[in-house]
């Protein structure tokens, strides 16, 4: 009887742990994996200093933010068909076998690499190390090795055009410009420096992004060969608060709007997917 017991109090344990991480499988898209990850070096991770509006008009969209300050957007689209697609065992199923280019996480560097869709989730979405620099000159297998490389940006847009046709992008668009995607997948604790380019919008599929973003005139204090993550162990802590940059972290549904010439940098506190929506 005691036997039959301890066995039944152990299915009992073990259905408890399968539920559990079906349902964590369910909110991360199969995403999540273990490790320290990068929020323990996030400082005042719950610190959001860009507003977030759930109902905005077109109109207040080009009066208050289009040509002047970033916003959170939500609730404007339903992307849930094409989350549901970018879950890591649909994206295994559909382009494992596809040859994706990775990008330097680093400002000024062209570097790319082609390798596997399947070999890059398998095995190079572990956490960023924070001591790692954003783009270490040494040979390919170093740079490989020390996650400097990420999916994001350099879409092959024909082989990828089934997944993309799913997506719907922000409703909101600027008088002479032409929408295009980038669409990235990146371990924890990685991310890009500070940079700037045109006007866009970034969406969070799975995972958490977090933005650093300082106006046009107000070049931030950084180094383009290191992280975000090493930027914020180094940097940030002695900023006073009138240079420190405006900075949330956006979570999955959540868009992100940054206007044109905007510095900002990133980091993924988990291992994310995310579609940004350039307006060139």
């Amino acid at each position: 009887m005691a036997l039959g017991v301890r066995l039944l109090l152990l299915l009992a344990l073990w259905t408890l742990v399968v539920s559990a991480r079906s349902l964590r499988e369910a909110g991360d898209g199969g995403w999540w994996r273990p490790g320290p990850g990068a929020p323990a070096a996030v400082a005042e991770e719950e610190r959001c200093t860009v507003e977030r509006r759930a109902d905005l008009s077109y109109a207040e969209f080009v009066q208050h933010y289009a040509f002047s300050r970033p916003v959170i957007l939500q609730g404007l689209t339903d992307n849930s068909r094409f989350r549901d697609l970018c879950s890591r065992q649909r994206l295994l199923a559909l382009f494992g076998d596809s040859v994706v280019r990775l990008s330097t996480a680093n400002t000024y560097s062209y570097q790319k690499v082609d390798l596997p869709f399947q070999e890059y989730v398998e095995q190079m979405l572990h956490p960023q190390d924070p001591f790692s620099m954003g783009n270490d000159p040494c040979i390919l297998l170093c740079v490989l090795l020390s996650d400097t490389l990420y999916f994001f940006g350099d879409n092959n847009f024909t082989e990828w055009a089934s997944l993309f046709r799913h997506y719907s992008p922000p409703p909101f668009s600027l008088l002479g410009t032409i929408p295009a995607y980038s669409f990235g997948i990146a371990g924890a604790g990685s991310g890009v420096p500070f940079h700037w380019h045109g006007p866009g919008f970034s969406e969070v599929i799975y995972g958490r992004k977090r933005w650093f973003l300082y106006p046009p005139a107000k070049t931030p204090e950084f180094h383009p060969n290191k992280t975000t993550l090493a930027w914020l162990r180094d940097t940030y802590p002695a900023l006073a608060l009138s240079a420190r940059p405006l900075e949330c972290t956006i979570h999955a549904g959540e868009v992100l709007y940054f206007p044109d010439r905007w510095w900002h940098a990133t980091l993924n506190l988990d291992t994310s997917v995310f579609i940004s929506t350039f307006l060139s």
